[in-house]
């Protein structure tokens, strides 16, 4: 199983994301479930979503709290939050982030990726120049990033579940897979068989 935690805040997509790129992993033939946090979302608040996948139907129904990769659209809770907590060994760090991933020295012990989602956003019309939405955008970055979940079925999955603009959501994702910075680092990995699938790994825990 592979787990997936989103941190962002109230207004900028970060459930809708998650359910996004559900439905990309189920049109890669995985199961998937995806949650956010119980509570109320507050615009500007720090929120959570949550995602599972799996090749057998998940049965588990729980926040997740050791998470296999964490995916950040507001690179403003680093610090103000503990986005790390709980991510395994090997685990991405995917920020939404214009600065590189070597700048973020608290994050060190971490793989860390960065994309300038925000950018994206806005140079493709997705929300305003002062609250632009990412979410979109970022999943194309956990594409390349992660090698789990193809760029094609991310733009097929933003087309089916966004409610509007859905070329631009869909450029900004294959614009965002592009532009990701990230260092390659050998990694111990477990390839789980999916006849559909065969990207789709899981961490050591």
């Amino acid at each position: 199983m592979i787990e997936i935690r989103f941190h962002g805040r109230g207004g900028q997509g970060a459930v809708v994301a998650s359910k996004v790129l559900a439905v990309a992993f189920f049109h890669e033939g995985l199961y998937v479930q995806s949650f956010p946090a119980f509570g109320v979302e507050r615009r500007g608040a720090p929120v959570m979503a949550f995602l599972r996948v799996d090749r057998e139907p998940i049965q588990l129904r729980v926040n997740i709290y050791k998470p296999d990769h964490i995916i950040v659209l507001d690179p403003t809770l680093i610090g103000a939050v503990d986005v790390t907590s709980g991510l395994k060994p090997n685990g991405w760090i995917l920020i939404n982030s214009g600065h590189p991933p070597e700048t973020f020295n608290d994050l060190k012990d971490f793989k860390i990726a960065t994309v300038d989602a925000t950018s994206i956003a806005i140079r493709n019309g997705l929300g305003s120049r002062t609250n632009p939405i990412v979410n979109t955008a970022i999943l194309g970055a956990f594409s390349k990033v992660s090698g789990l979940v193809g760029i094609d079925s991310i733009a097929l999955s933003i087309r089916e579940e966004t409610p509007g603009k859905k070329n631009e959501n869909a450029k900004a994702a294959r614009e965002a897979y592009n532009e990701v910075k990230f260092e390659i680092r050998s990694t111990k990995s477990e390839t789980i068989s999916n006849d559909k699938n065969p990207k789709f790994k899981t961490n050591d825990s």
